[in-house]
């Protein structure tokens, strides 16, 4: 038997229902603020992600999936959903329509990692972009969406944490203090560690060994290093945040490694399904589009893993809409019935309404036994005596209540009562 490959799940018809409604969610919500949905290939170039998510992570170094196609161009699954937007703004032309452009995301993305609770090779991503504002207003309203969408889900034991880590002037004094800071302290770290350095100390700050952490946390904070614009940008942010009644927390530790990222970076966590964990991150970048060989534009975003976010949701026990069932199972006799509730069947969905008929021959009971295992909320069934009569016994599956019910009236009696 071929199995799944290792760090792919499927998902069921059973647990659909629940992805369903986490991507309406976010559709709505992002549609609130005004943002539309893009959609960009599932593979792009693999010079796309070496400019745009930097040959220095650990996303470009260990965890692409990278092959030359039948042509022999170096092709790549795309490992996040930032890149494929920038380049889909660019090349169509968004920069010179309607600023700022808002734009938002569902894709599936690849990494090779080592699988494990709410992280698989091929996971899912729900993002928002804006381009084109560079003020603290446009901060405030990215973080605003990301917090309303979270409470649409109803979920109450996230927290918000922000942080500033400056422009590329201040950055530069920052990462000199980190030098100085970590040079000492290297023959204590990990290797990865040790080519950070070299390349951007600042990623340092992000390592997950113990060993090096014990190190970090005693390290500069980049709130100390900022220059007085990008000071009173992020006094502007958190103004804005409290004046909304999102609520919010400082946390000096956020940074993002890439150069990029400018000013306001954060996160929202929780505990809920585990150990504290991101289950939704983002920040201003207003240096992608240069990186990638492009005219400058302030940009800011985010994005958000379904998987995790599905795990919290299940964890806090959100409320999740129940699975709609088929609303009307029609149950024939005979051969004669059958039929007869076959093209029933098809005038009903005809008009709207969902249901199924017997395509096995089973008996009544076994029909009966079928459909409440669909979820069916109505059985209509369909004898030698309904077809004299020309209507149907309509049974409740909710109350067990019956009702005769002419053919020709079966429509709007489902209707009204489901």
């Amino acid at each position: 038997m071929i199995q799944i490959p290792k760090g792919t799940k499927d998902i069921l018809p059973s647990q659909v229902y629940l992805w369903q409604h986490l991507e309406k969610t976010a559709r709505e919500t992002s549609e609130k603020f005004a943002f539309k949905e893009i959609r960009t290939p599932v593979f792009e170039h693999t010079e796309l992600f070496l400019r745009g998510v930097g040959d220095t992570t650990d996303i470009v170094n260990k965890e692409m999936y990278t092959f030359l196609d039948k042509g022999g161009r170096s092709v790549t699954l795309r490992p996040e959903g930032t890149a494929g937007v920038a380049r889909a703004f660019v090349e169509n032309g968004l920069a010179g329509g309607a600023l700022p452009a808002k734009l938002y995301y569902m894709i599936s993305a690849f990494r090779y990692e080592r699988p494990q609770a709410g992280r698989l090779r091929e996971f899912h991503q729900f993002g928002a972009e804006m381009y084109g504002a560079g003020g603290a207003f446009a901060d405030a309203e990215i973080i605003s969406l990301a917090d309303g969408f979270l409470k649409a889900l109803g979920l109450k034991k996230v927290a918000l944490q922000i942080n500033s880590i400056g422009c590329k002037s201040c950055r530069a004094e920052y990462h000199k203090a980190l030098g100085e800071y970590f040079s000492p302290r290297l023959f204590d770290m990990c290797g990865d560690c040790k080519t950070r350095f070299g390349k951007n100390p600042m990623r340092i700050l992000d390592c997950k060994e113990e060993r090096c952490k014990k190190h970090t946390a005693g390290a500069p904070r980049m709130l100390d290093f900022l220059c007085g614009d990008c000071r009173a940008h992020f006094e502007e942010v958190k103004e804005l945040l409290a004046a909304s009644g999102i609520a919010f927390t400082v946390n000096p530790s956020i940074v993002r490694g890439l150069d990029y990222y400018s000013r306001t970076v954060f996160e929202f966590t929780s505990d809920a399904a585990g150990a504290q964990g991101t289950v939704l991150g983002g920040g201003r970048y207003d240096g992608l589009l240069e990186q990638m060989g492009e005219k400058p534009l302030p940009a800011v975003g985010f994005a958000a893993g379904m998987e995790r976010l599905l795990m919290v949701m299940e964890a806090e026990n959100a409320p999740v809409p129940q699975e709609e069932g088929v609303c009307c199972y029609l149950a024939g006799m005979e051969k004669e019935s059958r039929k007869r509730a076959f093209l029933l069947a098809e005038a009903l969905r005809g008009q709207g309404v969902s249901c199924e008929v017997d395509l096995m021959e089973r008996s009544l009971k076994a029909q009966f036994k079928y459909a409440d295992k669909r979820g069916a909320r109505f059985v209509a069934v369909i004898g030698e005596k309904e077809l004299s009569d020309g209507a149907a016994e309509v049974k409740d599956m909710r109350n067990s209540a019956s009702e005769r019910v002419k053919f020709s009236e079966l429509v709007q009696y489902l209707k009204q009562r489901s």
